[in-house]
């Protein structure tokens, strides 16, 4: 079966090779909307976004060009010798890199956790880019309850036997915010987020991520971005939160809407950090968001 999407292997600006997947490119009608960039998490690829690209790419009434990017070290880019460089400044230089290969000079933005963070950089630095954005369960400030059960389970580099494993083990770590997801959700889950080599799925991502992440003293207040989340006013917004999230938390949220009371907010319930963007009426809900704008 021919797969919905093309390609695409990128040069970045410091000689690493960036993976990116192009749906619905030739989509009839998707030429004159702008297309959808889609960021993932710390440790996640653009296999989380595969759903849901699908659906914006094969929509009926409006189909839009979805680009799903690998930053560096994760998924299909290429892992990065100098572990210095896994910043959230260098990954809006490779998504920077990805765009201008493909000839997009404006479009809309979805950003996941690290991908929200990216999206920051970008508004700051490159505001031309953004059409619309969506921050997915993320914010300007970070939850310090959420970085440490991040820096909990990103400390171990399991290995499993099966998927079927894999998705176990996921559950036990995060069912606890997503209890309605299905033992189907569970299996895609894993196989959005780990690689098979040599008979064993593990993390599809280089371990310098992870060991940055578990190495942050959380001791220590963390810089925060509410600058740069001011940039979004200029721009329309939507931030996404898992009811259970304790990454993006109510207070954090509220002060984003203080601060941008135009901004659009749509809570998912029973879903933690972060929201699976291709389930319930989260979809529609992003579908009508984007519709908005040309």
């Amino acid at each position: 079966m021919t797969a919905p999407y093309l390609e695409h292997h990128i040069p970045s600006p410091d000689g690493l090779t960036l993976y990116a997947r192009d749906y619905g490119s030739n989509a009839p009608g998707a030429g004159g909307r702008l297309p959808v960039v889609c960021l993932a998490g710390l440790t996640r690829n653009s296999r989380d976004f595969h759903p849901l690209a699908v659906a914006l790419s094969t929509d009926t009434d409006a189909p839009r060009r979805v680009i799903t990017i690998d930053t560096r070290g994760r998924g299909g880019s290429d892992r990065d010798g100098d572990p210095s460089r896994y910043t959230v400044p260098h990954e809006a230089g490779d998504v920077i890199a990805v765009l201008t290969a493909l000839g997009i000079s404006r479009a809309a933005f979805i950003g996941t956790s690290r991908g929200g963070l990216i999206l920051h950089v970008l508004v700051a630095v490159q505001p031309q880019l953004l059409g619309p954005a969506i921050l997915n369960d993320v914010g300007p400030a970070i939850g310090m309850e959420g970085l440490r059960h991040i820096q909990s389970y990103l400390g171990r580099r399991p290995s499993y036997a099966s998927l079927a494993e894999a998705a176990d083990a996921l559950k036990r770590v995060h069912g606890p915010a997503f209890p309605k997801l299905t033992d189907t959700d569970w299996l895609e889950f894993a196989d959005a987020t780990l690689r098979e080599t040599e008979g064993r799925y593990e993390p599809d991502h280089d371990p310098a991520i992870a060991a940055g992440m578990a190495a942050v003293d959380l001791s220590q207040p963390l810089p925060e971005l509410w600058e740069q989340f001011d940039l979004f006013r200029a721009h329309p917004l939507m931030t996404i939160r898992g009811e259970n999230s304790v990454l993006l938390t109510p207070e954090i949220l509220n002060r984003m809407k203080e601060r941008n009371p135009e901004m659009d907010v749509l809570l998912v319930h029973d879903q933690g950090h972060a929201p699976l963007l291709h389930l319930d009426g989260t979809p529609a809900a992003i579908k009508a968001f984007l519709d908005r704008a040309p």
